[in-house]
Parts: C-alpha cells; sequence; structure tokens
C-alpha cells in the first residue's frame, strides 16, 4: 500500500495533519444510531487508521449519540501527539434515531461538556458548529449567536479553533466577523460541486475545506464514467474519487469513513494515486452531464 504521507500536509486550525483522514461516523450502529454491530472490529479500524499514519479523525458526539467518541476514547486513549481530533455541534438525536437541532447557547455549550468528557479530552482541538438551519443542505440565516457562544468557550480556553459545516460563503463572512474560521465542512464529491467557487476562494486565504460524504455517503458514487476510468487505471471507482478529491485544491481534507479495516486500506491507498489529464477531463466533465 501506498504510503499516506503522499496525500501531502495541509494547516488545520495551528496543527498541520496529513491530507487523507478519518470520518468515524459509520461506527455507530445504523443510521449513525446505537452501538455498531462489531465493536471490537470499530476499534480495530479506529487503531489501523493512526498505525496507518492517519492524524485527522473528524466525529461527534451526536454519532451514537455518544457512541463514536467513546470508541475512539477507547481505542486511541492516551492519543498520539500528532492526533488532531475534530468534532462537531449543534444537533441532538431523538429516541427514533431522528436529528434534531440543538442550537440554543445551554446546548451548544453542554454539546462541547460532552464532547470532552467522551472523547477524554481537557480542549477540543476544533469544533465545527454545523449550521441545522437547513438540515440537508446549507440555508441562509444568522449563526452570529451561536459562533458567538463558540468563540467564548474558545476564550475559556476548552476550544482551541472553531469551524463552521453545512453553510453559506455568506454565513462565513458572519463567523470571521467573530472569530477565525478555521477550516470549512460542506457536502463536495465529484458528482456535488456547488462548493467549487468557495473552495477555491478558501484555498487562496490558506483555509481548510473538509468535504463531508466525499464518496457520496449511504448511497456511494455511481458513474459509468468513475467506473470507466477506475477499470484502465487499475483502482476502484472510490479510490479514483478521492485521488480527484486530493488533486482538486490543495485545501481539501479528506475524511472518507469506512467500519472495516479492508476499506479504510483502499481508501488510505488512494493517497498514492496521481489521475493523468485524461481522467482529469472526463471527471471533470461528471458535473455537466450529470449522473449517468
Amino acid at each position: 500500500m501506498s504510503s499516506i504521507n503522499q496525500s501531502g500536509n495541509f494547516t488545520l486550525g495551528d496543527r498541520t495533519v496529513r491530507r487523507l483522514g478519518y470520518g468515524a461516523m459509520q461506527l455507530a450502529g445504523p443510521g449513525v444510531f446505537g452501538p455498531p454491530r462489531d465493536k471490537a472490529a470499530a476499534l480495530a479500524v479506529l487503531r489501523e487508521a493512526v498505525a496507518s499514519g492517519v492524524n485527522h479523525i473528524d466525529t461527534s458526539d451526536f454519532y451514537g449519540p455518544h457512541i463514536t467518541n467513546q470508541l475512539i476514547r477507547e481505542a486511541l486513549h492516551p492519543y498520539r501527539d500528532d492526533l488532531v481530533i475534530v468534532t462537531k455541534i449543534s444537533a441532538r438525536r431523538g429516541e427514533d434515531g431522528s436529528w434534531v437541532p440543538a442550537m440554543s447557547p445551554r446546548e451548544l455549550t453542554q454539546a462541547v461538556h460532552d464532547n470532552l468528557r467522551n472523547l477524554g479530552l481537557d480542549v477540543l482541538d476544533v469544533v465545527n458548529f454545523r449550521s441545522m438551519l437547513g438540515i440537508h443542505g446549507p440555508a441562509e440565516g444568522s449563526i452570529e449567536e451561536q459562533v458567538t457562544v463558540l468563540a467564548g468557550l474558545q476564550q475559556q480556553g476548552l476550544v482551541r479553533h472553531i469551524g463552521l459545516s453545512n453553510v453559506t460563503p455568506a454565513q462565513i463572512a458572519q463567523g470571521r466577523n467573530i472569530c477565525k474560521i478555521a477550516c470549512v465542512q460542506n457536502h463536495y464529491n465529484l458528482a456535488h460541486r456547488d462548493d467549487d467557487a468557495l473552495i477555491d476562494d478558501l484555498a487562496s486565504e490558506g483555509v481548510a475545506y473538509v468535504p463531508y460524504f466525499p464518496l457520496g455517503g449511504f448511497s456511494p458514487l455511481q458513474s459509468s464514467t468513475l467506473s470507466a476510468v477506475a477499470a484502465r487505471l487499475g483502482a476502484t471507482p472510490l479510490q479514483v474519487a478521492l485521488a480527484w478529491l486530493l488533486q482538486r485544491a490543495p485545501n481539501i481534507l479528506l475524511i472518507p469513513g469506512t467500519s472495516s479495516v479492508a476499506h479504510l486500506k483502499e481508501n488510505l491507498a488512494a493517497s498514492g494515486m496521481v489521475l493523468p489529464e485524461d481522467a482529469l477531463r472526463e471527471l471533470d466533465s461528471m458535473e455537466s452531464a450529470g449522473p449517468h
């Protein structure tokens, strides 16, 4: 397997991380709710990721809820000095597994303390405020109150860096008027490119962009073009999708998730792929052509 170092590095807050990281969402049970079907396998994935060189893990205490953070702590605590754990707040889970907005000052403060407790940390490296004004995508509206709460927690020493998720350019500008924004985490992948201009703007300013669902989310990316390019290159379609993201912009940090060690190794192998120009042209054309 290619070394993960080949993916390169980028700055996240005041830390340098490898551009290919790991997203812990899939470690919880079905629907990101309840315990995993195989706890030993979940712990093995986390340990294998860090042993392979991953030093950026994305999580949240509303995964499970609490499950993924407790697994991370059991698998990896005490944490390696170079490991950056990024979490997000602003939602809670209903008894039926539903995603419920939790954006009041009290709820946001409680969420930070919950993350600290379940991860076994005194301070969180990065906390993303995920806007729940639109649950399935960004929706305009003020996030001033919520970011101000996070900035206060930062001043208290509970949070090192603040990021934003599921947000619009206007909301990013609003957040930056309150505090420094370390990263933006939005939905983006080979077939979903609404943030193209935003990524380039953030790259010019040295701000990390972390696409969630880089492989399509709960329904993996499907495209005859993607499959044809992958077959020609002797790779899997999802490896090609990750390699495309790594070549898309230098500030993109990837957090593909999986609950399988074999799939983890497959994802990490994408760090060594360099897509030739003809493949990039074909993949870039997918957006204009639409899914097929």
